[in-house]
């Protein structure tokens, strides 16, 4: 019997992860996220599936971040009508987070088609609806860590605490076949391990065949307790504080934001920073504050840590997009989570646009910015950005702090694999860009793997699953060219190359010579746009 598995996302890249699994007896997914990143990997979102979404059985679920399940109701749109296996927290997590995803796409559709219609362009449509959003949720059945449970005819799954975020878990798929069960694991995204806010990420031994992520394949952090963690930010805090502040902290909506909030309060409530307020603006993450103050009980602890964030003298929640207008007329010190984390959509951006070019303002980035995003850009140290065809110079602080990750490190990483060992088959690397997967497979090699058995598929390239190895899958078609899955694209080089232009330009001495410029320019585009049409096109294939 022939058991396939590929994958369409996170191979090469860390968003979009969904991985699609064919038996003779059904067909499900593992996630069903939404790419982000250069908009060449964001137009995949709006692009059809890459298989016929009436044919999944089910999907499991890891846990509720968008990039793990930001596509599930256009999978329903589509014509998925199976379950959705997920964790009780992140089945209300994901309810709040679809529907934010939901009404932030047809917010910004407006928006986008408004400036369509000025330049004669078309209109578009939003992936979905926050309106598709809630109807997915009645797909959505329930699932307790440990506990098998028959998904699909001749499949069964547990889930294992992943230590991620709220919710999270690793899932281990048995599959029937010929000589008994076909066990792989799915890891999930994997958290540190040694956090008060979450379980360390666990997991059985002796699988067939593991799928483990790779984010932070290439780097090691320092192992930090609370109070070391909180030092780094007291330390990023009081130097913006000296600046003159405000802090902007680009948030991720679930978890990241809760713990900041925690810190930002200790730190103020034991005076090791200056008091000030402190305003969440996110519908989303107030919406997630809710759910960890039902779910966040730490068995580890025996202690909720987010019971205490409500709103108060201090911490602002700001739900309308009116009350986050008022922080325009704000001064001094204060301190703004908004999301997106990795400021591609979102509130934050307006505040981006507000104080960017403010020399006293602190932009404090605290977590992963994938390549292409504005996050990565700035901080890259650009100096100058578009913000929705706005140029912005970047004048304030851009500031990282790399210690309120929620993924394991190289380390980490190496570890969980150790300890799921011995793996009968293939080790699968996904959810990494080239160097992180590259540094990963060394260190697992050097830690006593077969080279030959670690693997680091393609976008949409599959694999037929044996007992203790793999053969190259059916050939599909690639839909984005695999050097191109975690690259900056011609976008990115369009608005740095305006933003340079217009610099060049107000450089010259007078307006004959920026004529000159222009004259200049305009002879290489004929010129380049004659010898191109005199080119036969390449086919894909050949381009690659």
């Amino acid at each position: 019997m022939s058991i396939t598995l590929s994958f369409h996302g996170a191979a090469g890249c860390v968003t979009g992860f969904c991985a699609r699994l064919q038996t003779p007896k059904a067909t499900i997914l593992i996630d069903c996220g939404m790419f982000q990143g250069s908009k060449t990997l964001k137009a995949l979102n709006y692009d059809d599936f890459p298989f016929d979404p009436k044919s999944i059985d089910a999907v499991l679920l890891t846990h509720a971040h968008i990039d793990h399940s930001g596509l599930l109701p256009k999978l329903m749109k589509a014509g998925f009508s199976g379950p959705i296996y997920a964790t009780a927290a992140t089945r209300d997590l994901c309810r709040v987070m679809l529907a934010d995803a939901g009404g932030i796409q047809e917010s910004e559709v407006k928006h986008l088609n408004r400036r369509n219609a000025q330049r004669g362009r078309p209109a578009v449509k939003p992936i979905y609806t926050e309106a598709d959003a809630r109807q997915v949720m009645a797909q959505f059945e329930k699932v307790k860590l440990g506990v098998e449970a028959n998904v699909a005819p001749g499949i069964e799954a547990v889930y294992w605490e992943a230590g991620h975020i709220l919710g999270s878990a690793s899932i281990e798929v048995l599959i029937e076949d010929d000589e008994g069960w076909l066990r792989l694991l799915f890891s999930g995204d994997l958290g540190p391990g040694g956090r008060d806010y979450m379980p360390d990420p666990e997991g059985p031994a002796g699988c067939d065949h593991l799928i483990v992520e790779s984010t932070y394949g290439d780097r090691e952090r320092a192992r930090l307790d609370d109070a070391a963690r909180r030092v780094l930010l007291a330390k990023e805090l009081n130097e913006a504080h000296d600046a003159g502040g405000p802090v902007l902290i680009p948030a991720f909506a679930v978890e990241r934001s809760q713990e900041l909030l925690i810190d930002l309060m200790t730190l103020m409530d034991e005076g090791q920073v200056p008091k000030g307020p402190i305003f969440l603006d996110s519908p989303l993450a107030i919406e997630a504050t809710e759910v960890f103050q039902q779910h966040g009980w730490n068995r580890a602890t025996q202690h909720n840590p987010f019971q205490d964030l409500h709103m108060g003298e201090r911490l602002k929640f700001l739900r309308t997009p009116a009350e986050s207008d008022t922080l325009e007329r704000l001064s001094g010190w204060h301190i703004i989570l908004a999301a997106s984390g990795m400021c591609d959509a979102g509130r934050v951006r307006k505040h981006l646009k507000r104080l960017l070019w403010r020399r006293q303002a602190t932009v404090l980035i605290s977590g992963y910015q994938a390549v292409g995003t504005l996050g990565r850009i700035l901080q890259g140290g650009a100096r100058r950005v578009t913000i929705q065809g706005d140029p912005i110079q970047v004048r304030a602080r851009i500031r990282s702090i790399d210690a309120y990750s929620a993924h394991a490190d190289a380390a980490g990483l190496a570890d969980w694999v150790k300890a799921r060992g011995p793996v009968g088959g293939e080790v699968f690397l996904l959810h990494g860009e080239p160097p992180a997967r590259a540094a990963l497979r060394e260190r697992l090699v050097a830690g006593g793997l077969d080279a030959d058995h670690v693997l680091a598929p393609d976008m949409d390239e599959s694999y037929v699953l044996r007992r203790h190895d793999v053969v190259p899958g059916p050939a599909e078609a690639h839909r984005i060219a695999p050097q191109a899955v975690a690259a900056e694209d011609w976008h990115n080089a369009r608005a740095e190359f305006l933003l340079e232009l217009d610099e060049r330009l107000k450089a010259e001495p007078n307006d004959a010579a920026r004529d000159a410029l222009l004259g200049r320019l305009a002879h290489d585009l004929d010129a380049d746009h004659k010898a191109a049409a005199a080119i036969k096109p390449l086919a894909y294939e050949d381009q690659t």
